[in-house]
């Protein structure tokens, strides 16, 4: 006879979810350390991924690195319209390598001017007012000169400045005061030492919502999250898990970002570095919670993909990535700089371009850390499974 013990009644089980683990089932089967697994696993299988986390942002700081390298003075592209004293003009600037002049009518020179290929129109004459008339009359009086200029084109603006002081100089003027120049060209001051700051705080910013909130969307549509709901899992351990995932991804990336504009443009962190990976590690956390939030309760792709771009894009638009966000108008300034993108840009050039130390940066910490706080409370209070 068989000696088995006879299985316990259907009404004494317990059922399988609510059943105590074992010490050993309960390390094997710890919730947020599979997850992570899990996720760190399914990053790595997909060679896209690895491109679109480390390759492209390298090719983007390539890119505007080259673009906006340092190059010698920009040379100054100037029309002068014909008339008597066209050449005596044309002659005085040429003597200068920064000016590239051609003579023209003043139709032509409107023409160029409008369409952006030329800085500044010079008319030289006795009689100016004649001459902007089409009438060329020449006189036996000192030269005057009539500039026309774009005064919303800031390079058309300094060509008018630089003509009129050369021309000047060309005519007798001589200055009351000496003066001496000294060039400075020092690692810190040029747009890729600007522009690299703001790409890794794009980087995070882009590698939290996408990373985060797109993926939990497709596995919400995908099932996934109906067959999680089925293990010893909590939400925050879900939540938590998706979140450090994406974190282990997006640190190394920001990091090679780093290190690559070091070796190839010169880039100098002038701060403490350790500031640099806190600023980049909260930064990651900030944004891994906004995207959690974002897809808290979303069940489609398009959704997601609509409010991911209507939280993202004011932030491109603002904060300061390409250009300083001090160019947009002081009404609109508390805004921008209540956007956790703003806030991270401005901290990270401070350490990277100033010096400055994370005393100094607390107001920025504090809001990076109060979005980081908020976000993830409500995206643990609203997500849902299914």
């Amino acid at each position: 006879m068989s000696t088995q013990a006879n299985p316990l009644p259907e009404k004494n089980r317990q059922p399988e979810k609510n059943r105590p683990l074992s010490a050993g089932n309960a390390r094997r089967y710890w919730p947020l350390g599979q997850i992570i697994l899990s996720r760190v696993r399914e990053f790595y299988r997909e060679p896209e991924a690895l491109f679109w986390a480390y390759g492209f942002p390298i090719l983007m700081v390539v890119g505007l690195g080259i673009a906006f390298r340092n190059q010698p003075a920009q040379r100054i592209t100037v029309d002068v319209t014909e008339g008597p004293r066209a050449e005596a003009t044309a002659a005085a600037l040429s003597g200068q390598e920064k000016f590239v002049v051609q003579i023209c009518s003043a139709d032509a020179a409107r023409q160029h001017l409008r369409a952006g290929r030329t800085e500044l129109v010079v008319s030289a004459g006795d009689d100016v007012a004649g001459e902007v008339a089409g009438n060329e009359a020449a006189g036996d009086g000192a030269a005057r000169y009539d500039y026309l200029y774009d005064p919303a084109r800031p390079e058309s603006v300094l060509a008018r400045n630089a003509v009129d002081d050369q021309l000047q100089r060309v005519a007798g003027r001589s200055d009351v005061v000496e003066a001496t120049e000294h060039e400075f060209s020092e690692p810190g001051g040029r747009y890729i030492d600007f522009l690299v700051p703001g790409l890794l705080a794009m980087s995070l910013m882009g590698g939290g919502l996408w990373g985060v909130g797109f993926v939990t969307v497709d596995m919400r549509i995908r099932k996934l999250l109906k067959r999680f709901l089925a293990t010893p899992m909590r939400k925050g351990d879900f939540l938590a898990g998706v979140m450090i995932s994406r974190m282990l991804f997006m640190i190394p990336e920001v990091i090679v970002l780093l290190v690559f504009s070091r070796l190839a443009f010169g880039v100098v962190i002038y701060g403490s570095l350790l500031a640099v990976l806190f600023l980049i590690f909260l930064g990651a956390v900030t944004f891994a919670g906004l995207g959690l939030l974002v897809a808290s309760r979303v069940r489609t792709l398009e959704a997601v993909s609509g409010l991911m771009n209507l939280v993202m894009l004011p932030m491109w638009l603002l904060s300061g990535i390409f250009f300083s966000s001090e160019r947009f108008p002081a009404v609109v300034q508390p805004l921008i700089k209540a956007l956790p993108l703003t806030a991270l840009i401005d901290a990270l050039r401070a350490v990277m371009q100033e010096g400055a130390t994370l005393g100094a940066l607390l107001p920025e910490v504090g809001l990076l850390a109060a979005w980081s706080v908020i976000s993830f409370s409500l995206a643990l209070k609203w997500f849902r499974w299914l």
